[in-house]
């Protein structure tokens, strides 16, 4: 499952881990993606440390990111340039 807010200078995507159809899913903590203009954050509670971690995309890497979930294995460098 998962949600989608509009912000003023963001879209919000929220993940949540519904688990599967096994006795014992495994949940994870929601996962937040906000795109900006300039870059994409991801955030997860962590409850272990009780610490929110946030990692920071920029254009280039999330384009990056989604090429490299369709190829197979290897190298590869984007053709792109200019983010």
């Amino acid at each position: 499952m998962f949600t989608i807010e509009h912000e003023f200078d963001s879209t919000i995507v929220t993940l949540v881990d519904e688990g599967d159809d096994t006795d014992t899913p495994h949940l994870n903590e929601d996962v937040t993606i906000n795109a900006f203009a300039d870059c994409v954050t991801l955030e997860q509670w962590d409850p272990r440390t009780d610490q929110v971690h946030k990692i920071t995309l920029s254009p280039a890497q999330l384009r990056d990111l989604t090429a490299a979930l369709n190829l197979p294995e290897g190298i590869y460098r984007s053709e792109l340039k200019g983010d």
